[in-house]
């Protein structure tokens, strides 16, 4: 089992949204990064765990808990053409972007950024490191334990 680190803007997909979806699940679509498609396509597995992160909003942060849902296949989102994900490079018998469903586990307290930059045991996160943009990042199993417990303590 490995854990990642996934970021979604909320006003696109929030962690609500995926507890409100059929089944708690959606695909993780718009993914438009070699290293993270690599991430997606090679490496994630069914079970997986997956830090759920809230990007480019006021109060960035971890919103919940989730695992990776299926196996990879090729994100529809390419293929749209009015969409904000469409490629024209890309096509059905040779997709370039790749697509995971996610499916939303426990909600815990919201941790946000600014605590997790505090947290001793994160001091080596991707994440947290300069310059890191990524929306899919590697998470080690002790940082994995040290976010579940500050998710699942109560303010």
């Amino acid at each position: 089992m490995q854990y990642w680190l996934m970021k979604s803007e909320p006003d696109e997909v929030s962690f609500d949204d995926v507890m409100a979806a059929q089944a708690h699940t959606v695909a993780w679509f718009g993914v438009r990064n070699y290293q993270a498609r690599n991430f997606l396509r090679d490496q994630m597995a069914p079970g997986d765990g997956v830090l759920f992160y809230h990007s480019s909003c006021a109060a960035p942060g971890v919103a919940g808990i989730a695992e990776v849902a299926s196996t990879a296949y090729p994100d529809h989102s390419q293929f749209e053409t009015d969409g904000k994900y469409f490629d024209p490079k890309a096509t059905p018998d040779a997709p370039r972007w790749i697509s995971v469903d996610v499916r939303a586990l426990e909600p815990g307290r919201y941790l946000p950024l600014s605590e997790m930059r505090a947290m001793p045991e994160l001091e080596d996160m991707v994440l947290l490191q300069k310059g890191s943009r990524l929306s899919i990042t590697p998470v080690t199993a002790g940082q994995w334990q040290a976010v579940l417990k500050r998710l699942r303590q109560r303010a």
